[in-house]
């Protein structure tokens, strides 16, 4: 290497590094997610980072003439292998492969990272932590997806929002299918018509943005073309006026096609249920949200925020759904041959990290250490004999590094990192087995006291 060149110190685009008060939060966030998965009764499953390739799926992909453009691929001797997108495929991967072991309804959660080769933005990163929550089997799918909705409340409440501050939307695939298979639209055709629909609430699309998708092409703002479904005026017309109804009778009263009206019925069921628990006001009817990704079948959510989000320079941005999923039975089948129902939702982890970094009331649980000063080396096991006292005692403490340091400099860098206590003891503290503790936030005079020994641990619990 040149010896005259210095690396730069940077990463690459849409991976980021967290520390301070951001992994704080997430620690928090993921704490609260996992306590409220295992309360509503799910196992734990960790999957490799990888999967084969064929088996991970294309789900994904926008561009079918290059399905795997949106992961990242590596050739593994005579295999393709994929870094997982998901943790949805490596479910049902698993759940095929040990079907045998696995109760008749399967209960798991996963906490684990998932890779996406796609466009970094606001909130959205091409590496990041999902949290998922799934049922796999034949369950009834009113209380199976009841009990999905009822989690999301539960956990989002438990990591500090309030009730106000999110709204679960829900609807059913089978809901625009239906509408779908009467407008006569080609099957190839028919997962653009989806992610058309699927794009209607984000920045810059709207009715006339999804239009566009629905027929020939959509032109943005950078002037960057994306090729549209070709759909005729009757049938985008049809679609768009579909998008505009809000009520779940009058679309039972407009939709007269057999799955349109299962899809229906299945949310009426779904309805009658929720309101057994006691999250119904946190959940309503979306008909617009259908999921972009092709394996959801019938029941689907998305959660949202009910609050301003802004990035680091002030503007406000829209994160999109902070948790969403849904119901499919065919992601297992492509192994097993049959279909297997399940039904599950995702928590976008840092999605919601970046969005509850807006409230600085957010308190986070955090004892830092307290620090043991080195006044002179030859008390050195003194020192340690008293860092051993606070430890045994679950009191996070550390020992001063540098004994050449003088007490000005070590006291500099405890205020630094705002610890809470400084331990300071010299001869004269050895000498009369006492010990003078500094309360670094206390008012300056009045913030250190020297104490009989045996009462350390006391004293040090009450300031910190």
């Amino acid at each position: 290497m040149n010896k005259d060149k210095k690396l730069i110190p940077s990463l690459p685009s849409g991976f980021e590094d967290r520390w301070g008060k951001k992994i704080l939060l997430k620690k928090k966030l993921l704490k609260a997610i996992e306590r409220n998965f295992i309360k509503f009764g799910a196992d734990a499953l960790e999957t490799p980072s990888f999967e084969v390739s064929e088996n991970i799926g294309t789900f994904l992909s926008e561009d079918q003439d290059n399905a795997i453009s949106d992961v990242f691929s590596f050739r593994d001797g005579d295999k393709n292998i994929t870094l997982r997108y998901d943790l949805s495929s490596p479910l049902a991967r698993f759940v095929a492969q040990n079907n045998q072991e696995l109760p008749s309804i399967y209960k798991r959660y996963a906490i684990q990272n998932v890779f996406r080769n796609e466009k970094p933005g606001n909130a959205r990163f091409r590496e990041f932590t999902q949290a998922d929550f799934d049922i796999i089997g034949n369950a009834d799918p009113s209380q199976a997806n009841v009990e999905l909705c009822n989690l999301v409340s539960s956990t989002l409440l438990d990591c500090g929002l309030k009730s106000g501050q999110f709204s679960i939307n829900v609807s059913n695939r089978k809901i625009i299918q239906g509408l779908i298979n009467d407008l006569n639209i080609p099957e190839e055709k028919q997962l653009k018509v989806i992610r058309a629909i699927d794009k209607l609430d984000k920045p810059g699309f709207g009715l006339k943005g999804v239009e566009d998708l629905l027929k020939k092409e959509r032109k943005d703002s950078s002037g960057a073309v994306t090729k549209g479904a070709n759909l005729n005026d009757e049938q985008a017309s049809k679609i768009l006026n579909f998008l505009k109804i809000k009520d779940l009778k009058e679309l039972k009263n407009n939709l007269k096609n057999q799955l349109s009206q299962e899809g229906i019925k299945e949310l009426e069921d779904f309805f009658e249920i929720l309101a057994m628990g006691p999250y119904k006001d946190q959940v309503e009817t979306n008909f617009t949200i259908v999921r972009g990704l092709a394996y959801y079948d019938g029941f689907i959510i998305e959660t949202n925020l009910n609050f301003e989000v802004t990035n680091n320079k002030g503007k406000k941005v829209d994160i999109g759904s902070i948790c969403s999923g849904g119901a499919y039975a065919k992601l297992i089948s492509r192994f097993k041959g049959v279909d297997v129902p399940g039904t599950g939702i995702s928590f976008g982890v840092d999605r919601l990290l970046f969005a509850m970094m807006q409230f600085d009331e957010i308190s986070m649980e955090q004892q830092k250490p307290v620090m043991v000063c080195v006044m002179d080396r030859k008390y050195l096991k003194n020192y340690y004999e008293i860092l051993n006292i606070l430890r045994e005692n679950n009191i996070n403490s550390e020992i001063f590094l540098d004994s050449k340091k003088n007490l000005g400099k070590q006291l500099t860098l405890a205020n630094k990192r705002e610890l809470p206590v400084a331990i300071i003891c010299g001869e004269n503290e050895f000498n009369d087995k006492t010990i003078t503790i500094k309360n670094l936030q206390g008012q300056k005079g009045e913030n250190s006291k020297t104490i009989p020994k045996e009462k350390l641990i006391d004293e040090v619990k009450k300031i910190i």
